[in-house]
């Protein structure tokens, strides 16, 4: 295991003063070098904090343990789940998700109780303000304009960006050997904030060949970066493998928020960013984020690299078809 003693962690609260410069430095490299980064001082109050991670061990005592148990106890006995599906191509994992915009469900979902809901919808307010101020802090590593990347997310019509939350618990696994926590991947998004459990740890990223520990913090936000980062970066920043390494001991809760653009959104190389001595043509291809997904969620786990090939091939085939029409 490689060691976690340099994992970039960046003091937010250091970007107001004499700090700033090394702050920014720090988050570049992390950003170019890791794909992940930790914070502290970023604004969202330790109660709320403190709230949020009550409720949602609560919840899972109260609402989904006996569902994962019942889940658990086939899948070790026969190796597969009631579908039929491999132990090893499962993720061992009890998951509900909230979507916050473009409109809210959260009033929609069963068994949250009233204070549970107000709470979750408080934290994806604070959370969505912080991950704004980190675009912009990444438009000035990048050298864009203020609030590039937040007018990237809403496209062209200025609509709003597609955010969400996972919240997900992992029980104890008896055999870790078998079945993963969660399985390797990278996020398809945009950016991506994590309120991981401070006790039991595990989930790992891929760095130099070697899986890295994201070492577990009090009240920090876990941010990475997902593959429409890489993609309007022009490749100057990394969406990273990770994976949850399930653990034999504890129950390890995890709330990730998904900061990613309106399905409508066209992505591609910013401008800025394209190397003119290449003919001022990107790296990376031109989509609409809507498509991206429907490919992604069908080969999430399986490599990232043969999805932007993907529409690069729409991309000249669309060249190609137009050039013949026009000759």
């Amino acid at each position: 295991m490689a060691s976690t003693l340099s994992f970039p962690i960046i003091d937010m609260g250091l970007l107001g003063g004499e700090g700033r410069p090394a702050a920014m430095e720090l988050l570049r490299d992390a950003c170019e070098n890791w794909g992940f980064f930790e914070t502290l001082n970023h604004g969202i109050s330790t109660d709320m904090m403190d709230e949020v991670e009550k409720m949602t061990k609560e919840h899972y005592k109260r609402v989904r343990e006996q569902r994962f148990l019942e889940f658990a106890s086939k899948t070790l006995k026969d190796g597969c789940d009631e579908r039929g599906v491999k132990a090893e191509d499962l993720d061992w994992e009890s998951t509900f998700f909230v979507r916050h915009l473009p409109e809210s469900n959260i009033g929609e979902i069963p068994d949250l109780d009233d204070d549970y809901r107000r709470v979750m919808s408080q934290f994806a307010a604070e959370l969505e303000k912080l991950a704004e101020r980190l675009l912009d802090l990444l438009c000035e590593n990048l050298g864009l304009e203020k609030g590039y990347l937040t007018r990237a997310f809403r496209g062209s019509t200025g609509g709003v960006p597609t955010f969400g939350t996972k919240v997900s618990t992992y029980p104890p696994c008896p055999r870790p050997d078998l079945v993963k926590g969660l399985r390797a991947h990278t996020d398809a998004g945009g950016i991506i904030l994590l309120f991981q459990d401070d006790r039991v740890g595990g989930l790992q990223l891929l760095k130099d060949g070697e899986w890295v520990d994201v070492p577990p913090m009090r009240h920090s936000i876990v941010v990475n970066l997902g593959d429409q980062l890489e993609v309007i970066t022009n490749g100057r920043y990394k969406s990273v493998l990770h994976r949850v390494v399930a653990q034999t001991d504890g129950n390890r809760m995890s709330i990730a928020s998904f900061y990613n653009p309106g399905g409508d959104a066209v992505i591609s190389p910013a401008s800025a960013l394209v190397d003119e001595e290449a003919g001022g043509s990107g790296t990376y291809p031109t989509f609409v984020f809507e498509d991206y997904m429907k490919l992604y969620v069908r080969h999430k786990f399986e490599a990232k690299k043969p999805r932007f090939e993907a529409f690069n091939f729409k991309s000249m085939e669309t060249e190609t078809s137009t050039r013949i029409a026009i000759a």
